[in-house]
């Protein structure tokens, strides 16, 4: 019996290493994975140099004899807390988990098994990524904020979790000591968070927001690891990897089948719309028969880059992942499938 064809899907992201969580997802459930990078990635070595060197100066009081605090532990006193200025660690992107890598595969990082920190991240591939890290350099570091699926929601997740941690004053003691602790600043240490020069502001906006009690803020301090450009080939490497699977002229190409491209981010999708003639540069009616004899679908990674691919060409992708993962974009697909046959 004939091996069954798999899928084509089109992955407009650069493929993670060590190993890439969508890779594994779909070469395991009858689909072909192809990899297009759209953004161009350059580490900032300088900056991930003082990260090091935080490390070694003892910012993360990895001298200090106590183990790290945890949820159910007791709370430690303000000047306990004032010897460390950092508890823990703030990733929301694979790249700012891989230049950290990078830099520790390079240099190595002093200390490191002996640092108890928390490691925030903001989902399922960046937390694979992350355990790869902490499996070899940071046995004792713990990763929270997995499932929480954007950088809003694990903002709450944080200020519930690291506060419930740094708990420094007990109820009768907040009174007379309030005055003290808006001199002096927050009672609890800082997460550094990793980032790339264009992200959202969210993450801190929430967690330092003029709305909290003082005693709830918590200090992010914010440390740009990498740089990132799109990509001037992205254009012709994408139509070059759809041609292999269908005739651009009409004709037809390797696959038989239908073809799913992924998008991850509103970089890209203009080139994307203009190789595929879809949205704004679709000659014709992109609704009619031409859009319902279309092979190659559209999927999202979430609400950020469909509400884009609507707002800003007109185009409504056909599926939009619930979930930002392997997982979440697999199960839209099938529910698409589904109500199409029933069309």
């Amino acid at each position: 019996m004939a091996t069954p064809a798999r899928t084509p899907i089109l992955l407009l992201k650069t493929r993670s290493s060590p190993h890439d969580g969508y890779d594994d997802f779909f070469t395991g459930n009858g689909y072909k994975p192809s990899f297009i990078p759209v953004l161009e990635h350059r580490f900032n070595n300088q900056s991930l140099a003082e990260v090091r060197e935080l490390f070694a100066s003892g910012a993360f009081n990895q001298n200090n004899g106590e183990a790290q605090a945890t949820a159910t532990a007791t709370a430690r006193s303000t000047q306990d807390n004032k010897e460390k200025k950092y508890g823990g660690m703030i990733f929301t992107s694979q790249r700012a988990v891989e230049g950290f890598a990078n830099m520790i595969e390079e240099k190595g990082l002093p200390y490191a098994s002996s640092i108890p920190l928390i490691l925030y991240t903001v989902g399922p591939a960046t937390a694979r990524t992350l355990t790869t890290l902490r499996d070899k350099y940071l046995p004792l570091a713990t990763i929270y904020g997995a499932d929480a699926g954007n950088g809003e929601n694990l903002a709450h997740m944080i200020l519930q979790h690291y506060n419930s941690i740094y708990t420094v004053k007990k109820e009768k003691e907040e009174e007379e000591e309030e005055e003290a602790e808006e001199e002096e600043g927050h009672s609890k240490p800082a997460l550094l968070f990793l980032v790339g020069d264009q992200r959202r502001d969210i993450i801190p906006k929430t967690l330092m927001g003029s709305s909290l009690a003082s005693k709830e803020r918590i200090t992010v301090e914010e440390v740009v690891v990498y740089e990132t450009g799109e990509m001037e080939s992205f254009e012709g490497d994408f139509k070059d990897s759809v041609s292999d699977y269908t005739d651009m002229n009409g004709g037809e190409g390797e696959g038989e089948g239908e073809t799913w491209v992924v998008v991850f981010s509103p970089s890209g999708c203009e080139g994307m719309l203009r190789v595929l003639k879809l949205g704004l540069f679709t000659p014709g009616d992109c609704d009619g028969e031409a859009g319902k004899k279309r092979k190659i679908f559209i999927a999202t990674i979430g609400p950020t880059t469909r509400d884009h691919l609507r707002n800003k060409f007109g185009f409504e992708p056909d599926v939009c992942a619930e979930k930002p993962s392997p997982e979440g974009v697999a199960e839209g697909i099938r529910k698409f499938r589904e109500s199409r046959s029933k069309a």
